[in-house]
């Protein structure tokens, strides 16, 4: 028999998590996840920097109330999630001026080169630096959502893959491992399946697109000092940042991909390595890890939050593409209060913010 929620939340990485802590205590919830552990694809598989200048406009404003929501949470807990940790674009003058924006402002090369010693002085001509960037503990931000969740009664069950899910009268009916599950609101925070949910709840599909992105961990010569930025090239071909007495880098590929559990390709991470040794004096000696994740997006790069125009009750909660973690609670806010407004017989955009409306509602069919 199946078991009766107000919500259905089918994924269990930041997007999903952050909403079932949000909507805890204040209505029924199951969240639903296929693999055996929480959030085991893009979301353990971040950069762990949240930065307030990246992104469309839309999509900065969701970081700073992140950014706030996060501070005042760290309040409560023992080990904090955000630390200050400044990012810097750096590249010729054309480029870094036209990926600079909001929270960035230009500093000089010499001013660059004294908060990365390491970077080769001709690899670059000008930079941005973003100060109120912050590093993200993401595992105790994960936890901690999966600890509030619970304790606001929210049924947590993994290893359970959404096989059916159909519109029956005023609810949904959803088939997921062994379990079966009735509720008023079904949310899509499938990730990179995101898309194949919906064709499987006989909901049209937006055309999310998953993105391949790799990085590494890597021993080095000479470690970067504490305080280091994030450095990042401003034409997106690769970024890397400290990790303790290592350092984490990236080729920043945005390769199409499948919905798969992505891992790295020969030759992705190698070349990285090649290139930052010539241009840096990191002097990278060997790669310790690497993984890659999948950065699902919609068409105009705006994460896609709100009810389905034409499947009432289908939430989407997708396409966050490189901005899940930096746009995860603020995101969580407005879904939740669409979602309870949903479920009491209000009008679900009543609460929501106008000048955020384009991020919820701008990919139509």
């Amino acid at each position: 028999m199946a078991a009766n929620y107000d919500v259905v939340i089918v994924g269990g990485g930041i997007a999903g998590l952050s909403l079932a802590s949000a909507l805890a205590g204040q209505c029924s919830v199951a969240l639903v996840e296929a693999e055996q552990t929480l959030a085991y694809h893009t979301s353990s598989r971040s950069a762990r920097q949240l930065i307030p200048s990246y992104g469309p406009a839309v999509v900065q404003e969701l970081t700073v109330r992140t950014l706030e929501l996060m501070a005042a949470r760290d309040a409560a807990l023992l080990v904090p999630v955000l630390e200050p940790r400044s990012f810097m674009l750096v590249g010729d003058e054309a480029t870094v001026k036209a990926e600079a924006s909001g929270h960035m402002h230009p500093i000089t090369h010499a001013e660059a080169l004294e908060l990365c010693p390491a970077l080769n002085p001709a690899s670059f001509t000008a930079a941005g630096l973003d100060k109120e960037s912050f590093a993200c503990n993401t595992p105790v931000l994960l936890e901690d959502h999966r600890q509030r969740a619970e304790a606001g009664g929210v049924d947590i069950i993994t290893g359970a893959r959404v096989h059916s899910a159909q519109r029956l009268g005023s609810g949904w009916q959803v088939g997921a491992g062994l379990e079966g599950f009735q509720s008023a609101v079904v949310v899509n925070a499938a990730g990179a399946w995101a898309d194949e949910l919906a064709v499987l709840s006989g909901v049209e599909k937006l055309g999310l697109q998953p993105f391949r992105r790799t990085a590494a961990i890597v021993d080095v010569e000479h470690p970067l000092p504490p305080g280091s930025p994030m450095v990042c090239a401003a034409d997106d071909t690769y970024y890397f940042r400290r990790e303790g007495e290592q350092v984490l880098i990236s080729p920043s590929e945005t390769v199409p991909s499948g919905p798969e559990d992505a891992q790295p390709r020969p030759g992705d991470v190698e070349e990285l390595v090649t290139r930052l040794n010539s241009i840096t004096s990191l002097g990278i000696r060997a790669v310790a890890k690497a993984w890659t994740g999948l950065r699902t997006e919609a068409a105009d790069g705006v994460p896609v939050v709100g009810f389905d125009a034409e499947a009432p009750g289908f939430f989407w909660l997708a396409g966050q593409g490189g901005y899940g973690f930096q746009t995860s609670s603020a995101i969580a806010e407005l879904a939740a209060a669409e979602i309870l407004d949903y479920t009491s017989g209000t009008s679900p955009a009543s609460r929501t913010p106008r000048e955020l409306a384009a991020a919820r509602w701008s990919i139509r069919r």
